[in-house]
């Protein structure tokens, strides 16, 4: 059990409460909302906080803490810091995509139908559904790790810029040394552990070449972009068709950009491209396979973001078994062909950790986000009993 303050909020997460004591922003709250966790995942999902307008959503979290007798603050990069027992630190992000997704709670339809307009179905008949930006990446799950926070004791982030450029972990990375473990939030379903993500590398090809009339068979530059990015797509194209996506290097354009240059004497060519790494292939090794289709030309490439790969056998993920059990699911141990913050933690801190959080990843970024109110319940529930499970 982590050690240091433990805190029950108002009532049982999953069941009714009338008196609770957690700061309530923005006055009344549909029926459904009627745990501190329900609360507060209702009000953080009704404040717009697309990556770099973070702002008000980072003060509701820190309202939270305070209220429940936590210290927080925003820090110098908008992170909400909450530290307290490093047994664990729970951490997700605060940041969503843009999109304007009216916020609602919804019953989830009969079986058989799919309320419009989504094509994906969660919860079971009847659950309450709520709908906003963020429900499912990644407000849900820090939603959940910031109440078994308070309810445990342990350290807690909310980091800014998951989004575009991971620059809120890569600020708490800097500013604070190695936890005991990290659990970090990202919507893996509430049976599920998230151990493993690809990296990624992503790059800016540029090229040059002389104008001259359409005919003339010597390629120009935005030629010489296209011939090279079929080369890197040959060069990762794996011999085994049936490869699992998770375990190949796949390669994307981005963006492309060409023509005349302002003077007209010259054609210029720009390609952003992105490869995403299986922990079975060196970065490195990608990057010189790479830059070895080049003919002309030259490549500006960023800074990677290293694959990750954990063992289902530590002891976090243990306890992430035990308790999902407990909670009456059966445990599923995933491998995301994307990124997470995860992937900057595991290169920096030599710990154990996973990813987890309620909700449907399918619906990341979508349309017709949601999360199943039920589902937020049992996150919290199967992350209290882990948190309070660690020495």
């Amino acid at each position: 059990m982590a050690t240091g303050q433990e805190r029950d909020l108002a009532g049982d997460e999953g069941s009714s409460s009338g008196d609770a004591t957690d700061v309530v922003a923005g006055g009344g709250y549909p029926a459904a909302c009627d745990t501190p966790a329900r609360k507060l995942l209702y009000d953080m999902v009704s404040i717009p906080s697309p990556s770099g307008e973070e702002e008000r959503a980072a003060e509701r979290l820190v309202d939270f803490f305070e209220a429940n007798g936590r210290e927080a603050w925003i820090d110098a990069v908008g992170n909400v810091r909450a530290p307290a027992d490093d047994a664990v630190l729970l951490t997700s992000h605060v940041d969503t995509v843009p999109g304007d997704i009216p916020v609602e709670v919804r019953p989830a339809p009969p079986e058989g139908e799919l309320p419009d307009p989504s094509d994906v179905r969660v919860g079971e008949p009847g659950d309450p559904v709520l709908w906003g930006r963020g429900a499912v990446d990644a407000t849900g799950p820090l939603v959940a790790m910031a109440v078994a926070a308070v309810k445990t004791g342990v350290s807690f982030a909310g980091v800014v810029r998951e989004e575009v450029d991971s620059g809120g972990a890569r600020a708490l990375i800097d500013d604070r040394d190695a936890p005991e473990a990290v659990i970090n939030g990202e919507p893996s379903g509430w049976r599920g552990i998230t151990l493993g993500y690809r990296g990624l590398l992503e790059g800016t090809y540029v090229n040059t070449s002389e104008s001259g009339h359409s005919s003339r068979p010597e390629p120009n530059a935005i030629q010489h972009a296209i011939d090279w990015w079929h080369g890197v797509e040959a060069a990762f194209t794996p011999e085994d068709p049936e490869t699992a996506v998770f375990d190949q290097v796949t390669t994307k354009p981005i963006s492309v950009d060409g023509g005349l240059s302002d003077d007209g004497l010259a054609v210029e060519a720009t390609m952003d491209v992105q490869l995403r790494i299986p922990p079975s292939r060196p970065v490195d090794e990608v990057h010189e396979l790479a830059e070895a289709e080049l003919s002309t030309g030259s490549v500006q490439w960023g800074e990677p973001m290293p694959p990750v790969m954990e063992s289902p056998r530590t002891d976090l993920a243990r306890a992430f078994r035990v308790a999902i059990r407990s909670a009456g699911g059966d445990v599923r141990l995933l491998r995301k062909t994307g990124t997470s913050d995860m992937n900057l933690f595991a290169a920096a801190w030599d710990c154990p950790m996973v990813t987890y959080g309620p909700g449907n990843s399918d619906l990341d970024h979508a349309p017709d986000e949601r999360l199943p109110l039920p589902d937020l319940d049992r996150a919290v529930r199967v992350l209290t009993d882990v948190c309070r499970e660690r020495p």
